[in-house]
């Protein structure tokens, strides 16, 4: 049999570890070989692959990123996208494909599966933790971690020069990253899409931190919006799913706070740092379990299902169950943070 690997949508630390894992079990238990498709679904739109064998995944189990390469490449919305990706896989003859990504890559993964008979086998990838049917992600373990530390760093300068600090994370619907790290940071406000905030109370909260002589640090996912007002966004750009380009609302919200309390506030927006570098080693352990039993599907012709962590068990579920809804924060976990605000 001959597998073929691709990863799609945002990098994120792991994806490499879970290639890695793919292709040395495969490799040494099941004799398979394996074909690298760059660049996420335009590999097998284009035909443009990378040989994929043991010397190929060697020391790359640390290192950030993908050796395949990623886009957020929609086939769906190419012409004759499926036709294309059926006559490449036949001319690399290959067997089936085990696709790493998130929301959308997954989602492409679910329908070449369903409705074209393409045998597909998904991995979870989000450094945003929001995909349902699996308790964690790979790449958000890192992602938190970066996230504390500049928190953890920012605190020193904020008090050092009595300002506001707002720390922008990454969450275009799911506050995890934000409530895990503001939490873990000892952020005195934290804000994520599931919540809408008010600008106010946000400002009431500021003004009482500064009454014991601390300065605030606020954490805002990029996706939370103003109770009163729309998602705040630098422009209406979109990708070919669909999504608007996020960031904006961290600076917006230090204009609006400096401007309602005269407190001095500057932004700090974390981007692709929180994506970016060495995986933590639970995000190692993680990726690398996935891609073990991702192969272990292949082999069981179990198509159409993606491999997920409940518990400490990895266990398969259909893709399109998994991709179906979002996984978002529960108002009661949010309602825990409450009691270190302001």
């Amino acid at each position: 049999m001959r597998v073929g690997v691709l990863t799609g949508g945002g990098d994120c630390p792991g994806l490499n570890a879970v290639i890695r894992a793919v292709v040395r079990k495969g490799t040494q238990e099941y004799e398979y070989d394996f074909v690298g498709f760059r660049d996420g679904w335009r590999g097998p739109l284009e035909g443009d692959t990378v040989p994929l064998d043991i010397p190929a995944v060697r020391g790359i189990l640390p290192r950030g990123g993908t050796i395949l390469g990623s886009s957020r490449t929609n086939p769906f919305k190419q012409e004759d996208g499926v036709r294309r990706i059926r006559e490449n896989l036949a001319k690399n003859e290959v067997d089936a494909l085990v696709a790493i990504g998130g929301e959308d890559t997954l989602g492409v993964a679910a329908r070449l599966s369903g409705e074209h008979g393409i045998p597909c086998v998904g991995v979870p990838k989000t450094i945003d933790n929001d995909l349902s049917a699996t308790d964690y992600t790979f790449g958000f373990d890192t992602a938190v971690g970066v996230a504390t530390e500049a928190i953890d760093r920012l605190h020193t300068t904020a008090e050092s020069h009595m300002r506001v600090l707002v720390v922008e994370v990454m969450g275009r619907h799911a506050g995890w990253i934000a409530l895990h790290s503001g939490l873990a940071g000892g952020a005195n406000v934290i804000l994520i899409p599931e919540q809408r905030f008010d600008i106010e109370q946000v400002c009431d909260w500021v003004e009482s931190r500064f009454k014991v002589r601390y300065a605030p640090i606020v954490v805002v996912a990029e996706g939370a919006m103003p109770k009163d007002g729309p998602m705040v966004l630098k422009d209406d750009t979109t990708d070919s799913f669909g999504h608007v380009r996020l960031s904006g609302v961290g600076e917006w919200l230090a204009k609006e706070i400096e401007r309602r309390t005269g407190k001095e506030a500057r932004t700090t927006v974390l981007g692709h740092t929180q994506r970016g570098g060495t995986p933590s080693a639970f995000d190692r352990w993680l990726a690398t379990r996935f891609g073990l039993h991702a192969i272990d599907a292949v082999r069981d012709g179990d198509f159409g299902k993606m491999v997920a962590l409940r518990g400490t068990d990895i266990v398969r579920v259909p893709i399109a169950e998994a991709t179906a809804k979002l996984k978002t924060v529960d108002p009661k976990l949010y309602s825990e943070a409450g009691v270190f605000f302001g």
